[in-house]
């Protein structure tokens, strides 16, 4: 069963920001599908992926996550 998992996300100013967070993310095994946001600066991804590979992969795209509790 897929779960949906919440970041927090800092460092993002524009679309493009947006658009290389978002197919980052994409990225993780186990991702279905994930959607981020500028404002408030954040994601939502669904699927079975680790939390902590999702917050690395935003981190080697350039910005910070937390997951949100």
């Amino acid at each position: 069963m897929s779960k949906e998992i919440k970041l927090h996300i800092t460092g993002m100013t524009c679309g493009h920001c947006v658009a290389h967070t978002k197919k980052s993310l994409e990225a993780v095994p186990g991702v279905e599908s994930a959607e981020v946001s500028l404002e408030p600066g954040g994601a939502v991804v669904k699927g079975d992926a680790d939390a902590a590979a999702l917050v690395a992969a935003v981190k080697e795209a350039g910005y910070e996550a937390v997951v949100d509790e």
